[in-house]
């Protein structure tokens, strides 16, 4: 009697499974149910605005409505987590940004892999940083502000959001990029950061140029360049760094989804379909282009060689700070 209990229960719960067992095994089925996308940011900041446009615009798509989940701390790292070793059957996602490529060099024991644990399903939006300094230095572009830097060796300083954050990486590559040296100040935070310039408590930062950009257009800083590949059009008076000479510096802070690691290819197609159409809808990307937010849409594949570019470009940044792995 107890044995045939036994076969009945594990009978149902092989049953209760098939649902989910069938849209699994048939992409085509897929989705049958909500999605959860994973985001490692608090609700109400700027990633988790643009995460909300997508996941909404993406659920019209797809009929089900898409879940977005706030799993703060450990540098995103919980987050990363939770959608590694979920099941990788299309429905717990991971709304991500250029830190998963940090991490691996700042953590020696990271519960994830970025590269093999997770299945890149597309770019939603990159963001170019921008150098900029307290309105009392002299110098007016790149080029002198360089000059400036080198006959002053550590007596400037800058401000980061943290350490090993990508504010800070960003200084360490440009100061090793020119062969300059200055003095990194880590606070909680860009904001605290910026707060900290406009007294004067630091010379220069970097930042993303959607966080920027209030102050640059009040005339609280001076902006002397952007780290993209071309001008912003939210900056369009600012040049590149590439066109103060320094041409392999070009850096970014980016977001983008990700799914579990096998999870079916079908499904990844599909989703990468659904994220391209909403970074591509003028009601999602016109007011973030305006921010300083370039929206664009990548296949799977070209996700996976870029973040793979990311993972060797900021282990080299973290090197290059003398940064020890905690």
């Amino acid at each position: 009697m107890q044995t045939r209990r036994r076969t009945l229960v594990a009978a149902l719960g092989a049953l209760a499974g098939l649902p989910l067992a069938r849209a699994v095994a048939n992409p085509a089925a897929w989705p049958a149910q909500p999605l959860r996308l994973i985001l490692p940011y608090a609700a109400g900041g700027p990633t988790d605005v643009l995460a909300r446009a997508v996941a909404q615009h993406v659920a019209r798509q797809l009929d089900q409505p898409v879940i977005v989940e706030n799993k703060t701390g450990a540098s995103g790292n919980i987050a990363g987590e939770t959608v590694a070793r979920a099941r990788p059957d299309g429905y717990t996602l991971l709304y991500h940004s250029s830190g998963l490529a940090i991490s691996p060099a700042l953590y020696r024991q990271l519960p994830y892999d970025p590269l093999r644990d997770f299945a890149p399903v597309g770019l939603t939006a990159s963001i170019p940083l921008v150098l900029m300094t307290t309105n009392a230095l002299p110098p007016r572009d790149t080029g002198e502000f360089i000059a400036y830097l080198k006959a002053r060796p550590d007596a400037l300083s800058y401000g980061t959001g943290g350490v090993g954050n990508i504010t800070h990486l960003s200084v360490a590559l440009f100061l090793h990029a020119t062969g300059t040296r200055a003095v990194g100040i880590p606070y909680k935070g860009t904001n605290p950061a910026m707060v900290a310039m406009l007294g004067g408590q630091v010379q220069f930062m970097v930042d993303a140029i959607s966080s920027a950009l209030p102050y640059i257009r009040d005339g609280r800083v001076k902006a002397l360049a952007v780290t993209g590949a071309e001008r912003s059009p939210a900056l369009p008076q600012v040049p590149t760094l590439r066109e103060a000479g320094l041409q392999d510096l070009t850096m970014s802070t980016w977001q983008g989804v990700l799914a579990p690691a096998a999870t079916p290819q079908p499904v990844i197609r599909r989703l990468n379909q659904a994220v391209a159409a909403a970074v591509r809808d003028p009601a999602i990307a016109g007011p973030f282009t305006a921010q300083g937010v370039d929206l664009r849409s990548s296949s799977p594949a070209e996700f996976q060689a870029y973040l793979g570019q990311e993972v060797r470009r900021w282990g080299d940044a973290v090197r290059m700070a003398g940064i020890q792995p905690e």
